[in-house]
């Protein structure tokens, strides 16, 4: 491993939010707009949520002491600060999170709160361009593709690198920005980080790790791990997190 390098990153979605229940219901009901009333950066955890945050404390706990995340890294966003807040005092760890904006969701620009169904509905043009462009290049007006999003995590991780050098770090984050860092650190292509994302989305409070096994090379120790959420009697769920309200 080089000089000023991670040396271990454990990912972790956020566990059920209020507002992954209200976009699942919308979806289902047929409606064009989710029933939310805040903001992305303020929507909290759910009572699930608070329960799978709780089972990851306790995944923390059992962790010993050669292999237990070394310092936490968190998005701002409220549901991403409570999974970690509540993980760490139930885990024991007495380890303060750093927040940094580049870890925050994606942003959606006038998608947001549009189901698939809003979107054809009220921008035809915007679901046509959608198609032609694909996922990870697609922006919608007002936010930003994967590509903008591995912009500010290329980003983060070289900053992250010179800070934590030689350490395990943990990042509590959203099934997107997981997605993304898997794509920088592993030097997958669009179609394979987007494949990928298909066949195993990113379940709430699961966990991840990428050890770094030389410069520039990472293994994959485990993906989207959730046996603990099962040993705690937590729920496991599956929310599509990185909701552009367009099918993929």
């Amino acid at each position: 491993m080089s000089r000023n390098a991670v040396a271990e990153l454990v990912l972790v979605r956020h566990g059920e939010s209020v507002g992954n229940v209200a976009a699942t219901r919308a979806e289902r009901a047929g409606a064009e707009v989710i029933d939310l009333a805040t903001r992305d950066a303020d929507t909290p955890l759910s009572r699930r949520g608070e329960e799978q945050a709780e089972a990851l404390g306790t995944w923390l706990r059992e962790q010993p002491d050669g292999s237990a995340p070394q310092s936490v890294w968190c998005s701002p966003y409220v549901r991403a600060v409570q999974t970690a807040t509540i993980a760490l005092r139930a885990g024991g760890r007495d380890l303060a999170p750093h927040l940094d904006e580049r870890l925050r969701d994606r942003e959606l620009g006038i998608l947001d709160l549009l189901t698939t169904r809003g979107v054809e509905a009220r921008y035809p043009a915007e679901a046509a361009r959608r198609r032609h462009l694909g996922k990870f290049y697609y922006r919608p007006p007002g936010g930003e593709s994967w590509a903008d999003l591995v912009l500010r995590v290329r980003a983060f991780l070289g900053d992250l690198d010179r800070a934590e050098d030689g350490r395990r770090v943990l990042l509590v984050a959203h099934d997107a920005v997981i997605m993304v860092v898997r794509y920088v650190c592993e030097g997958l292509t669009e179609h394979e980080v987007l494949d990928l994302g298909r066949r195993t989305p990113v379940r709430n409070a699961a966990v991840t790790r990428l050890v770094r096994t030389g410069a520039a090379a990472w293994t994959v120790a485990a993906f989207n791990d959730d046996g603990h959420l099962a040993r705690e009697g937590a729920p496991v769920t599956t929310h599509p997190g990185d909701r552009d309200a367009l099918p993929h």
